[in-house]
């Protein structure tokens, strides 16, 4: 008995696409535990061709991912820098010192920050932004 070429390449098809099913949750399982964010589109677009062959696989997909948090991309993480620690950046004529300030956020984050690169973008402050964070404008 021969089975027909299309039939083997239906099952074949049918058996991949119900291993996608919840994509975001088997490819970036360090994703789950997000509460919200941006939705990854790359997870978004594979939990949909689920939806698009098999409706059941392609909604549980989507609702694993939503469930799981894994369909959300990865946040972007802050820190903070106690301002008496940076006001040893500042010179007695209220200038920065980029590298007092570079050596300071080293220290404080562990990361190397590269202040001198062309493509930073400053912004001017003024004396009330100063005041607030606790400094004392000297000029």
């Amino acid at each position: 008995m021969r089975i027909p070429s299309r039939v083997i390449g239906g099952v074949v098809v049918a058996a991949l696409l119900t291993q996608l099913t919840a994509c975001g949750t088997l490819f970036w399982p360090d994703r789950r535990g997000q509460i919200d964010g941006k939705i990854d589109p790359v997870i978004a677009v594979l939990d949909a061709v689920g939806i698009l062959f098999y409706v059941i696989p392609g909604l549980i997909a989507f609702g694993v991912d939503f469930a799981t948090g894994a369909i959300y991309l990865p946040g972007g993480s802050t820190a903070q820098v106690a301002p008496e620690k940076l006001n040893e950046a500042i010179t007695a004529d209220g200038k920065v010192d980029k590298a007092k300030l570079q050596a300071i956020l080293q220290s404080e984050l562990g990361k190397n920050l590269p202040l001198n690169d062309p493509r930073l973008i400053q912004h001017r402050g003024s004396v009330e932004q100063l005041a607030m964070y606790g400094f004392k404008p000297a000029a």
